[in-house]
């Protein structure tokens, strides 16, 4: 309610310029041009007053970005009060922009609640008694135009004046309102969305600590075949063994973090870039990488950048190898402290649509998929406030981008 208590108050500063404009041209017109005999200081007085006014209200819109509806209401309380002034001097209830009173009524239903809205009610009610009681009767027009006449255009202006600020006014007001639908179904759907990976965080967690153990005991047991292993035929293959061992360890003492007593509330981890770019080639030896591009400003960055970056060469290196090509072309750089990737594959592109939307909650394009990948890629690249999007190549593939941004400082 306060976004759209805004919104009318900056309409109403633009519709009050509009209305001083009107009023000028209009009282110079009948008492000028037509020459009605109506006192024409005290109509210029009116409009000097709400000219004032609205210059302060126009520097006080730029201050205040969510005004209360007090504030609001007081606005409205002086165009009722200038109109009132204005009609009570031009003829009263014989006014043909008597109506206009219905006006700030309308405003305020469409943007106020409702006792703010009846208050309304109840100043324009007032200020059209006021007008009709006090006001001043039009003088006898000479010439050619009869009184009945200038009444019958002054209807006419009325209600073209009426249909276009209504117009203007629900027009704004319901992109407004429109826009503010989007915004809440966006969050809805992110909120679902981190709804399930932070169940997910903490199964992982458990998980973790569960495989601790087996982990262990298979680095023991390959300790001891690597030393059992006296003629080395298959030293080779055990030390591989034992690094990957070490690798799903690590992995598992990273999920595993958060959930210690000793970490520190609010710090941020971070993660040399080089050890994860090795680290994924180590368990996905098979797929050639060609990396291009300068990193040595961002030897570290946030944890979460380098699952992302894992997530999307995996996700790379899959595509490929669905289609017999297994390369993956990985570019790196620096640019105005953003740390700028893109990663392009060499599979089918994207008619196997494998880039379902963010608010699609663990959907994956692959047969053996989970989609969890895809999920926790849009929600870090969130979190970090950056961008990710994907784009067309030339040839086969499909390059997915990101920009995200660098710690302030790299550890020593």
């Amino acid at each position: 309610m306060e976004r759209t208590a805004s919104t009318l108050l900056k309409t109403l500063v633009t519709l009050r310029w509009i209305a001083i404009a009107g009023q000028s041209l209009t009282v110079a017109i009948v008492t000028g041009g037509l020459g009605l005999a109506l006192q024409a200081s005290a109509l210029w007085g009116g409009i000097a007053a709400l000219a004032a006014f609205n210059g302060l209200a126009h520097w006080r819109a730029t201050q205040v970005r969510e005004p209360r509806v007090a504030e609001v209401l007081v606005h409205i309380g002086v165009d009722v009060a200038v109109l009132a002034w204005l009609i009570a001097w031009s003829g009263g209830i014989a006014n043909p922009f008597a109506s206009l009173f219905l006006l700030p009524i309308a405003f305020a239903a469409l943007a106020l609640p409702v006792r703010a809205t009846g208050l309304v009610a109840l100043m324009c009610t007032t200020g059209y008694a006021v007008s009709v009681v006090l006001g001043q009767p039009l003088p006898h027009m000479h010439g050619s135009l009869s009184g009945f006449d200038l009444h019958l255009w002054g209807m006419a202006a009325n209600f073209l004046v009426s249909a276009a600020v209504l117009l203007y006014l629900f027009v704004r007001m319901s992109a407004r309102l429109r826009r503010g639908e989007q915004e809440l179904s966006s969050l809805r759907e992110r909120f679902a969305r981190n709804e399930g990976i932070i169940a997910l965080a903490t199964h992982a967690a458990s998980v973790a600590h569960e495989l601790n153990t087996p982990l262990a005991t298979m680095t023991f047991m390959l300790d001891d075949l690597i030393d059992d292993d006296r003629d080395g035929a298959l030293r080779e293959d055990h030390r591989t063994l034992r690094s990957l061992v070490d690798v799903c360890r690590d992995r598992v003492h990273e999920l595993a973090a958060p959930a210690g007593s000793g970490a520190e509330v609010g710090a941020t981890a971070l993660v040399e870039l080089r050890r994860v770019i090795e680290r994924w080639q180590l368990v996905r030896p098979s797929i050639a990488l060609f990396r291009h591009g300068d990193v040595a400003g961002a030897t570290h960055v946030d944890v979460a950048v380098g699952h992302l970056l894992q997530t999307l060469l995996n996700n790379a290196a899959d595509a490929g190898e669905a289609v017999g090509v297994r390369r993956v072309d990985l570019t790196l750089d620096i640019r105005e402290g953003m740390l700028h990737g893109e990663i392009r594959d060499y599979g089918a592109g994207l008619a196997e649509a494998r880039m379902p939307l963010p608010s699609r909650m663990f959907a994956s394009g692959k047969s053996h998929g989970l989609g969890v990948g895809l999920a926790l890629s849009h929600a870090t690249v969130e979190r970090l406030e950056g961008d990710l999007y994907a784009r067309e190549t030339e040839g086969p593939g499909l390059c997915i981008c990101f920009r995200l941004p660098l710690p302030a400082q790299d550890p020593a």
